[in-house]
Order: structure tokens, then C-alpha cells, then sequence
């Protein structure tokens, strides 16, 4: 005889009498909703006070840190496979292993604050609201991109998000800008400006510091130091590799950027130095990506492949994340692995979507140059109306 038990969640099977029987393992409300947890120090400099070390996560926020990582994750391996296929051309920079800088800084903020970042920009086109499907259509250059397919890898926009920018380190005096009008018109918001370990060392981004910092702007520089620029290690690109004390009359933080809790509760701290008027805050997120630097880059030249494999073994984002949560009966495997499947299909609808959708028409190219106007004419003429699609 069979029986079957349904309940909330999964299940297991069992043998009763020789036949199978599906009987509940467990249901929701036998999950702890919330635990304590002991994340590394971070480092400070210029504060009077530090992060908290011991902090509480839910598992609702769990779950969907979880999510949002494994998106994240899934969409920059897919973009991989894309570009080795020759269906995303140009550049491509990647982002995974770095997941847990993008969503910590996330859950300390709000949507109505700023972002603004280089060209490894596809994970935060995507927690500043972007989706799958629009992110994936932009990489392969489709009318349904996100910038309508004219921006490609590095040129990705959406609201309160500035980009995707090209040019090394110049996104962080236009973060310094977008967080001038924030104090300028007196909304409490704030702009998170982001730039990598490589673009560190230019000099606009000193610059900045200085006006920043005159001006008390409620910006939160963050250099995501993963260790390599383009092809080269931090400790021979710089005399001083304490990113965190850079601003050197800005207090500073340096944070483990491969624990989503410890970028979480030092983005927390940032945000309100900066809404309490204090001015900028400089923040180091010490994290690691596994590609290289680009898709032209094998990321193998410079460093071993054990090197990335020992990364992945004792510091990934993801890892760190379900482990906490499984040991902590915060969640199942099966659970996770439902969602690790909802995510797969996600990329797999957008991929299709992504190869499908028509090019943007050749008469669109000089379209879209200017903000609720048309475009201006150019000595008198529209160069761009004599161009007509024939595809």
C-alpha cells in the first residue's frame, strides 16, 4: 500500500511494507527564522567606531542574498559561454566571485540612492533593478537591451544607476557629482561611487578625494580590490596597498568583500556617516574574481590555477552564504537547490530571448543622445536621417 504525505515544503522517500511512501522531512515553520552570527573585524582608520562584529540575519534576507548571488553567478557564466560562442562581441568583463560586494552594499542602501561603477558592471545593472532578460539583450547588442542594445558589456544604465563606465576610474569624480546634487537638493540620499584596485592609483580619483571631502558629499567611495588589475598584482602596482587609508584625511574601512554579512554591516556604518553629514567615507572590499580580467585575458598568466581553486574552496560568496544557512537550519538543500533551478531557467528564458530579439534599427543609431528632446541639428543638417535599416 502507498501513502503520501504532502506538506509545505520537501520530502522524503521512504519504504513502508516494501512499497514507496512520500513523507514530509520537515516544513517551513520548523526553520529558524533568524541567527546570530560572528563575522571577521574589519579594519578602520580615522573612525571612532567599527562595524559590528556580531550580526543577525533573517531567512527571508538569507534566501534572498541567496538569489540574488546565485543570479548573479549564473548570468556571468552564461555571458562566458555567449562570448566564446562570438554572440557577445567587444569587451566583457566579468564579475563572479565578486558577488557578495554588490548585494552587501545593496541591503545597506536604498534603491533611491546612487550607484555608479566601472565596466564590471553587470551584477549591479541587475540589484539597481535592471533584469536578467534586459542585462542578457544589452551583452548580445538586441533592441530589448537595457540601452536598447547600443551600450553593450560596459554601457549599462537604469535608474539611480550611472553606469557602466569605460574609462578607467573616471566614474568616481562623476559619483562625486551625482553626490553633490544629493546634498544640493537635500534629499538624505547618497552616491556610492566604485572602482577597482587598478583604476586606485589614478590621479583623478585624488582629485576627488580633496573636493569631497571640502565639501562634506555624502559619498561612499568603494575600491573592490580583488587583487589584480589588468593582468598585473596590487603589490606591483602600488607602493601602498592599503586601499582603506588612501583618502588619507577620509576614515576609511577595510572589509573581507567575500562575506555578503561583513560588506553588509560596513556599508550600514558608511551610509549613516555619510547621512549624519560627516562627509565621504572611503571603503576597501578585499574580494577576488575568477575570470580574468576579460574575456581577451585567460586570468592563468599571472596567477595559478590553484590559487583560484583554493579561492573558490574556502571563500566563496555563495558557499559561505548556504553553508551559514544550512548549519544554522535556516534553510534545506532542497530548498536551495529549487531555487539554484528557478535561476538556471531565468538565464536560459533570457538567453533565448537575448538571441532572438531583432537588432536595434540602423535609423535608431543617433537616436536616444539626449534626455525628453529630440536631437538638435547639427550645422543645420540630420546627418543620421539618411540612414535606413535594411536588415
Amino acid at each position: 500500500m502507498k501513502r503520501l504525505f504532502f506538506f509545505k515544503h520537501y520530502a522524503a522517500l521512504i519504504r513502508i511494507n516494501g512499497a514507496a511512501a512520500l513523507v514530509s522531512a520537515r516544513t517551513y515553520s520548523d526553520f529558524t527564522t533568524q541567527a546570530t552570527f560572528e563575522i571577521k573585524k574589519c579594519d578602520v582608520y580615522k573612525l571612532d567606531e567599527a562595524p559590528a562584529t556580531q550580526v543577525v540575519m533573517t531567512r527571508d534576507e538569507g534566501l534572498q542574498y541567496y538569489r540574488t548571488m546565485q543570479t548573479m553567478r549564473r548570468m556571468e557564466l552564461k555571458a562566458d559561454q555567449l562570448y566564446k560562442q562570438k554572440i557577445i562581441r567587444g569587451f566583457c568583463h566579468l564579475y563572479d566571485g565578486q558577488e557578495a560586494c554588490a548585494v552587501g552594499i545593496e541591503a545597506s542602501i536604498n534603491l533611491t540612492d546612487h550607484l555608479i561603477t566601472a565596466y564590471r558592471a553587470h551584477g549591479y545593472t541587475y540589484t539597481r533593478g535592471g533584469t536578467v532578460k534586459e542585462i542578457m539583450a544589452e551583452l548580445t547588442g538586441r533592441r530589448g537591451g537595457i540601452a536598447k542594445g547600443k551600450g553593450g558589456s560596459m554601457h549599462m544604465y537604469c535608474k539611480h544607476f550611472y553606469g557602466g563606465n569605460g574609462i578607467v576610474g573616471a566614474q568616481v569624480p562623476l559619483g562625486a557629482g551625482v553626490a553633490l546634487a544629493c546634498k544640493y537638493l537635500g534629499k538624505n540620499e547618497l552616491c556610492v561611487a566604485l572602482y577597482g584596485d587598478g583604476a586606485a592609483n589614478q590621479g583623478q580619483i585624488f582629485e576627488t578625494y580633496n573636493m569631497a571631502a571640502l565639501w562634506k558629499l555624502p559619498a561612499i567611495f568603494i575600491c573592490e580590490n580583488n587583487r589584480y588589475g589588468m593582468g598585473t598584482s596590487v603589490e606591483r602596482a602600488a607602493a601602498s596597498t592599503d586601499y582603506y587609508k588612501r583618502g588619507e584625511f577620509i576614515p576609511g574601512l577595510r572589509v573581507d568583500g567575500m562575506d555578503v554579512l561583513c560588506v553588509r554591516e560596513a556599508t550600514k556604518l558608511a551610509a549613516e556617516h555619510c547621512r549624519s553629514g560627516k562627509g565621504p567615507i572611503l571603503m576597501e572590499l578585499q574580494t577576488y574574481r575568477y575570470h580574468g580580467h576579460s574575456m581577451s585575458d585567460p586570468g592563468v598568466s599571472y596567477r595559478t590555477r590553484d590559487e583560484i581553486q583554493e579561492v573558490r574552496g574556502k571563500s566563496d560568496p555563495i558557499s559561505m552564504l548556504k553553508d551559514r544557512m544550512l548549519s544554522n537550519n535556516m534553510a534545506s538543500v532542497e530548498e536551495l537547490k529549487e531555487i539554484d533551478v528557478e535561476v538556471r531557467k531565468e538565464i536560459e528564458d533570457a538567453t533565448l530571448f537575448a538571441t532572438t530579439d531583432p537588432e536595434p534599427p540602423l535609423e535608431d543609431l543617433c537616436n536616444h543622445i539626449f534626455h525628453n528632446s529630440p536631437p538638435t541639428e547639427v550645422r543645420g543638417i540630420h546627418p543620421w536621417s539618411k540612414l535606413k535599416s535594411v536588415s
